[in-house]
């Protein structure tokens, strides 16, 4: 009797720690616990009970698999895990890893988290066949009928007694059923807006050239919280500061991101696209329809368009699918310089090569460059200083000076006030690279706009913080930037203001409305279609 006792207060403690990403919500009892402890008291042993038992405790660990990419998920990108969704995105996990803690910590991590899942299977499983050794028949029915008990209890609203296994089970197939619902009605969306399907050419930018940088992981949060703010809001008075001094004008805001903590590919799409795409099923879904974006207004308009992806390291299949004239990746861009980590290459040399390459090459074709920041990317070390001499950066051999300096992502991140503090850092150097970038090159046919592509990790910002990112636009001509205010009959951005700091408690637009405010600004009217805000879905 008093095995079966430990038994079942053991096997209600494994189970209930199925319910830690839901933290402090958490029951005392677990009631599948306690009827699976008196149903297997009641089995014969024999193979039937061991089929059963294995059956189980397997089940148990892929529930603990989904409770611990749970836990994961949610502090890396600030959503709970959802196996319908989190299937297409393995393979960036898994490089992400690979850049940060080389292959052979990332298959050891990998195979501790599959041995780990494996003994918890196997100690699931052997808790249950002890339950009917030496133990009385009166009392493994009085068990069970406890565990009947309790299931009924758990069916009603009340903190003590839960459904542990079946409420992680439950809530992947909900969220499974809610998505593929979601993904339909985006399908239909795009299927229904046809009169949209055409680019629109951007008149009032016709002879302009067009940088669209995203700087990675630049939200809200690095000015608005106290953690960050006392080192990024100095930096972005003197970025305001260093451009009015080259003869620059400023224009900030902010727009809300589709994603937090990675995915960035989501938000640039919802950004060059006008919709509302926050899951990989929707971006897969947009690919492969003919609804024109940013990329084809401005081709439209007469742009050479170009995208410049330095962490991009193999074949880019949906770069392609964009429509982009030309493609440069980490491979393609004479980089002759170390790999910082995860980091391929850093924001100076990405700016500098652009400018060599791209602009200073074009003919009197305007450029539109989407240019993808990655210094600000996690690990976050190591952090250069930026170079004076930009004319000494080349082809990146002047950065091999800080091959190998830094410490180990793996040790920085067991401490997390220092990743905080190595984020901010980051960040201020990407500030600082862009800024410098454009006090030399910005010039009056120019239109930089720098943006956030989402906030950092809930470890990063906290769990309740907003999902803004921030938004500076930059050029010579103050009339290219006037309509980005408003004034007049003219309505602007929500929220856009002169200068280089952004309302800290004026939450912004979405991405989405970011194309079709272009399109009112700097597109003739046309008639008959019209895209609007409205014309994006947002779930």
């Amino acid at each position: 009797m008093t095995r079966l006792l430990f038994t079942t207060v053991l096997l209600n403690a494994l189970f209930l720690a199925l319910l830690m990403p839901h933290y402090p919500w958490i029951p005392w009892i677990a009631a599948e616990a306690v009827l699976l402890c008196g149903l297997f008291a009641l089995l014969p042993d024999g193979a039937g009970k061991r089929l059963c038992a294995a059956v189980v405790g397997g089940l148990y660990g892929v529930l603990v698999f989904f409770a611990l990419s749970d836990l994961v998920v949610r502090e890396s990108l600030g959503r709970p895990f959802n196996l319908y969704l989190e299937l297409g995105v393995a393979g960036p996990v898994f490089d992400q890893m690979h850049g940060n803690l080389g292959i052979p910590l990332s298959l050891a991590l990998v195979a501790l988290v599959l041995a780990t899942l494996l003994g918890l299977a196997t100690c699931v499983s052997r808790l249950l066949l002890r339950t009917g050794s030496g133990v009385p028949r009166r009392a493994a029915m009085t068990l069970t009928a406890l565990g009947v008990v309790t299931l009924g209890i758990s069916l009603i609203s009340q903190p003590f007694v839960g459904l542990s296994a079946a409420r992680t089970a439950a809530h992947q197939v909900r969220l499974a059923i809610d998505t593929h619902q979601s993904t339909a009605s985006f399908r239909q969306h795009l299927e229904d807006n046809s009169a949209a399907v055409q680019s629109t050419p951007l008149a009032g930018l016709g002879e302009t050239d067009v940088i669209l940088g995203f700087i990675e992981s630049y939200g809200i949060s690095a000015v608005a919280d106290t953690r960050y703010g006392p080192l990024i809001r100095p930096r972005l008075t003197q970025m305001e500061q260093t451009l009015a001094d080259a003869g620059l004008h400023i224009v900030t805001g902010r727009l809300r991101s589709p994603v937090q903590g990675g995915q960035s590919w989501l938000a640039h799409t919802t950004l060059l696209s006008g919709q509302w795409i926050d899951t990989q099923l929707d971006y897969d879904i947009f690919l492969a329809s003919d609804y024109p974006t940013l990329i084809d207004d401005l081709g439209a308009t007469g742009h050479d368009t170009i995208a410049v992806m330095p962490a991009i390291t193999s074949d880019w299949p949906e770069g392609r699918a964009f429509g982009y004239n030309r493609i440069y990746h980490s491979t393609t861009m004479d980089y002759r310089g170390p790999a910082l980590n995860w980091v391929t290459m850093p924001d100076q040399y990405t700016w500098s090569w652009f400018q060599r390459q791209i602009r200073e090459r074009a003919d009197h074709t305007p450029v539109f460059a989407e240019v993808a920041l990655i210094s600000s990317h996690a690990p976050w070390v190591p952090i250069l200083p930026v170079l004076d001499d930009w004319d000494s950066i080349g082809n990146g051999e002047i950065f091999n000076r800080w091959e190998g300096v830094g410490e180990a992502p793996a040790s920085l991140w067991r401490d997390p006030e220092r990743v905080r503090d190595h984020y901010a850092r980051s960040l201020d150097y990407a500030l600082n690279v862009a800024t410098e970038y454009a006090k030399r090159h910005v010039d009056n046919k120019t239109l930089l706009v720098l943006t956030g592509d989402h906030q950092a990790a809930p470890l990063i910002t906290g769990d309740d913080a907003s999902r803004d990112v921030i938004v500076h636009v930059i050029s010579a001509d103050p009339n290219m930037l006037a309509p980005f205010v408003g004034g007049g009959d003219q309505e602007g951005l929500r929220g856009f203001r002169w200068g280089a700091h952004p309302h800290s408690d004026q939450q912004g637009p979405s991405m989405a409305s970011f194309r079709p405010f272009l399109h009112q600004a700097f597109s003739p009217p046309r008639i008959p279609v019209k895209i609007s805000a409205s014309d994006t879905i947002e779930k």
